[in-house]
């Protein structure tokens, strides 16, 4: 795809976006960049968000590190000078309600006069549409498209470790809760049908834990004895920097990291897949 192209793309929000080429220098939210890092498209620097420090959260830098791009701490408190030092064509975040971008204020893209895409990872959209949306946006900024081939990240992949993860699921039958633990006395329990990639778990099979009635759209908050009450066999726990480890309440459980932010790309939800069908098996 030449640079000497115009360039178009209408995000999540409705929002149609352009440039009178396509865009080559990327800045995105963590989870944004390292899904198109993934896809093929490296950004020049990241941000993160409110849950995020100086430093990147090793659960949220899938190939960013190795790509040696470069953090700028939390998208709220960014240097607007240094971001315009870094000159980008294109801001990329996601959107959890359709309206907003989650991570950065839309105000800092319109005084640089630099487009922002926004994606949605919210429930309004399944996971496989999520990361077609993704995809899509990848391929505009210049990424290879799909070519039907089975290597390790693409769509083909996913599908195998989704077969994978099918076939453990249906032998084990095991009760898996998602959580978030938020210190000593606190909670924060999934509502299984409310995040995209719980739900694809619950289609592929995964007998998944719901917590039950209460206030949170997303989470149920308690204390770690409602979650011991719950009796789970395996528990996906929320492994960012922010969230702290299962309690010990949850003594004799099998356990399963899981990133509530994972990268919206084929490879990262194929390692997803094959390390939950890994803690599955036993």
């Amino acid at each position: 795809m030449s640079g000497t192209q115009a360039w178009g793309f209408t995000d999540d929000r409705g929002a149609e976006l352009g440039a009178d080429r396509v865009p080559r220098r990327v800045i995105g939210y963590v989870r944004a960049g390292a899904a198109l890092c993934d896809l093929g498209v490296t950004p020049v620097a990241v941000y993160g968000s409110g849950h995020d420090g100086d430093v990147l959260d090793p659960a949220k830098e899938g190939g960013l590190t190795a790509a040696a791009v470069t953090y700028l701490g939390p998208g709220r408190a960014l240097d607007e000078g240094l971001l315009r030092e870094l000159r980008p064509d294109v801001i990329v975040d996601v959107t959890y309600d359709g309206k907003s971008p989650y991570a950065l204020d839309e105000a800092v893209a319109e005084r640089l006069g630099v487009p922002l895409v926004a994606l949605s990872v919210g429930n309004e959209l399944t996971l496989p549409a999520v990361l077609g949306r993704f995809g899509a946006l990848a391929v505009s900024l210049g990424a290879a498209p799909d070519d039907g081939t089975s290597a390790e990240g693409s769509p083909a992949d996913l599908r195998a470790a989704e077969d994978e993860l099918r076939e453990v699921a249906a032998r084990t039958r095991l009760g898996v809760l998602a959580l978030s633990g938020a210190g000593p006395d606190q909670v924060h329990l999934a509502r299984p049908l409310a995040w995209p990639e719980l739900a694809r778990l619950a289609e592929l099979g995964v007998r998944l834990v719901d917590p039950g009635p209460g206030p949170g759209a997303n989470w149920l908050t308690g204390d770690w004895g409602r979650a011991s009450e719950l009796r789970p066999d395996l528990v996906l726990f929320d492994s960012r920097a922010h969230a702290t480890a299962p309690d010990e309440a949850l003594s004799g459980v099998r356990f399963s990291p899981w990133n509530p932010e994972t990268p919206p790309s084929p490879a990262a939800y194929a390692r997803f897949f094959r390390t939950l069908a890994g803690a599955l098996a036993g």
